[in-house]
């Protein structure tokens, strides 16, 4: 699965893409009439997978309309320079919010370089390369973008991040969800069923908008969901269902460490807790021990984007 093509016979293709584990992020190959889209990038060591999998559909660089980022968190959007140096009929599509990192990428490395340390920072996401302006698509709600014969339809999807947004594949009915509807990893499935949990990583976490995106997307009545982290997930009106319980019980977890001095450590640990409960309940079969490696960076990061929210209320 983390070497090939995934081939979902529908028109939509997923590949790994080699970013910091196999089975972390999946990019998203969307093609009709023999014209191609993306849907996020990972990082800049992208572009072989890429370029193979544009190979096995009988694709070239110049069949890519375009490049769309769910978000701009570089595991998302850290290859758009690479992507968009190497497709020249390609445009990026990106919530307004985001463009200008695009085009000036260096206040969003700037922020990465805060979050992981400059060595960790270069070693992920080596150098942004900027963007054309005039070859970037805002991506306000609604926005409806022709692939071929099929219609991309992108919404506005806060939550995870203000400059979100989703993808709507009105042929085939499935969402691209980015990171506001949850992450799944593949590792945990357990008889084909999936383990999910929102996403509230820094620093822009919501819990009100991710519920009303998350609601939003099922509004749609999808067919399926394609997560960046990590692909196709069916039946998610009642995954949805899911994330929206974990969501207030992040906010819980969240609310009973407004006393504490350390309260990142407080959250994580209790996200911790509620991670290894559901897994056990789900009948995850790998140790305890492997479930943490594989989440702990999430965990890291979601305790602190939940820490960060917790912070904004209690200044309000």
């Amino acid at each position: 699965m983390a070497d090939s093509l995934i081939d979902y016979h529908n028109g939509i293709y997923a590949f790994d893409a080699g970013y910091v584990r196999p089975l972390l992020a999946a990019i998203h190959l969307i093609e009709s009439e023999g014209r191609a889209a993306f849907v996020d990038t990972a990082n800049f060591e992208v572009m072989p997978q890429a370029r193979a999998a544009l190979a096995a559909r009988g694709l070239e660089p110049e069949s890519v309309d375009y490049v769309i980022l769910t978000h701009i968190h570089l595991d998302h959007a850290g290859g758009a320079g690479a992507m968009m140096a190497a497709f020249p009929n390609a445009r990026l599509v990106v919530h307004p919010r985001g463009a200008r990192h695009m085009i000036e990428p260096s206040r969003l490395m700037a922020g990465v370089e805060g979050v992981y340390g400059k060595e960790r920072a270069k070693a992920l996401y080596g150098k942004l390369l900027p963007i054309d302006a005039g070859r970037i698509i805002e991506a306000h709600d609604n926005t409806l973008l022709q692939l071929g014969s099929r219609q991309l339809l992108c919404i506005d999807s806060p939550g995870h991040a203000r400059h979100h947004i989703a993808i709507v594949d009105r042929q085939t009915g499935g969402i691209f969800t980015g990171d506001t509807f949850g992450i799944s990893y593949r590792e945990l499935d357990v008889d084909g069923r999936p383990l999910i949990f929102p996403s509230s990583t820094p620093i822009q976490f919501d819990p009100d908008e991710m519920r009303a995106s998350i609601e939003r997307m099922l509004s749609f009545n999808p067919e399926a969901v394609y997560l960046t982290h990590f692909s196709r997930l069916a039946q998610p009106a009642g995954l949805g269902r899911q994330v929206l319980a974990l969501l207030d019980r992040y906010v819980a977890i969240t609310l009973a460490a407004a006393e504490c001095e350390d309260k990142t450590t407080r959250i994580r640990e209790g996200l911790t807790a509620l991670l290894l409960d559901e897994a056990h309940r789900h009948g995850c079969r790998l140790a305890d021990a492997e479930i943490l490696d594989i989440w702990h960076l999430d965990l890291e990061l979601n305790a602190q984007g939940l820490a960060f929210w917790l912070e904004a209320q209690e200044a309000a």
